[in-house]
């Protein structure tokens, strides 16, 4: 990292906290993981029934395994071994889980969190039916405006889930979303929270580091 990245990470995630904020979302920054993860841990009581996302960032920061090694309730869908059936089972039981963890795939200067689903579970989960939800992101992935949004999924989320997951779709050759309409094609649902929504307690955390897609 460039000695000025640090400075530059801190002034848009600020800005974008403040954006939040007025957004009627929770909204913290930290310089690094470490912090944020002491945070969570002390956020999340040890009775609660986590649900957790498919989120390469909360893996990056640790914090699933530090949940799981503290015995954490977790209800994980991408723990190896599941079959469909099982996995799908958790996906539902998340809906109405105490607390619920996630990551975003791109959030804007003014506050607004965009993502990409495949089956909607994950930002099911993010707009409603959880107790408390928090988003865990890197400063990385924080764009001017909507439309940037969107485009920073096609270049670089998608494909990179895509590739995460195996998943035989164009992008995974050609490393940008080209609209595929294959049945594997994961990108399906496009979800946009202008606000927080109503009934709904959501957290969001940035990250002064580039974690995850």
């Amino acid at each position: 990292m460039n000695p000025f990245q640090p400075w530059h990470n801190e002034t848009l995630s600020l800005r974008t906290v403040s954006a939040l904020q007025a957004n009627r979302f929770k909204a913290c920054y930290h310089a690094t993981a470490a912090p944020a993860v002491a945070e969570l841990l002390e956020a999340i009581p040890l009775s609660a029934t986590v649900g957790v996302a498919g989120s390469w960032t909360l893996q990056e920061i640790g914090l699933i395994a530090a949940l799981e090694e503290r015995g954490q309730h977790l209800l994980n869908h991408n723990k190896p071994g599941l079959s469909p059936e099982e996995s799908l089972a958790i996906r539902r039981q998340q809906l109405t889980c105490d607390i619920f963890l996630t990551s975003t795939n791109a959030l804007t200067l003014n506050g607004e969190l965009v993502n990409v689903d495949g089956a909607g579970n994950r930002v099911a989960a993010m707009t409603f039916g959880p107790g408390k939800v928090f988003v865990v992101t890197g400063a990385n992935k924080i764009v001017p405006n909507i439309a940037a949004a969107q485009e920073r999924i096609r270049l670089l989320a998608a494909p990179l889930n895509n590739k995460r997951l195996n998943r035989p779709n164009p992008c995974v050759t050609t490393g940008q979303c080209s609209d595929c309409q294959g049945a594997s094609r994961i990108c399906t649902i496009t979800s946009i929270l202008h606000k927080q929504p109503l009934s709904s307690d959501i957290s969001v955390i940035i990250i002064g580091e580039e974690l995850g897609f």
